[in-house]
């Protein structure tokens, strides 16, 4: 199987999670606190700290240590690369796995 597919799967399953996209839509303003995320979102500490663990090892989320705080925000490179997937997988035909089979999707 083609390596993108895998390397993207672990950013789709670390998306699945309503907390996560949340926590991803309040990284998309700003670099935030993990005290201000935990406001937002009303759950415990050891929670926020899973959620933010699994976005961290799939490379969407950077954390930034200030003394006691972590800082977050997202990793635009991942971000990018993430869009441009999907972009590929669902837009354009030209990159249809299929195109690398003899028969095709559709013969």
């Amino acid at each position: 199987m083609d390596k993108k597919y895998e390397l993207n799967v672990r950013l789709f399953k670390a998306l699945s999670d309503t907390n996560r996209l949340m926590i991803v839509n309040m990284l998309s303003y700003n670099e935030l606190c993990a005290c201000k995320i935990l406001e937002q979102l009303g759950i415990t500490q050891p929670t926020l700290s899973h959620h933010m663990k699994i976005l961290c090892d799939c490379d969407l989320v950077k954390g930034r240590k200030d003394g006691k705080w972590t800082h977050y925000s997202l990793n635009g490179d991942t971000v990018s690369n993430l869009v441009s997937f999907f972009h590929d997988i669902t837009i354009t035909d030209n990159n249809c796995m299929c195109k690398e089979d003899e028969k095709g999707c559709y013969d």
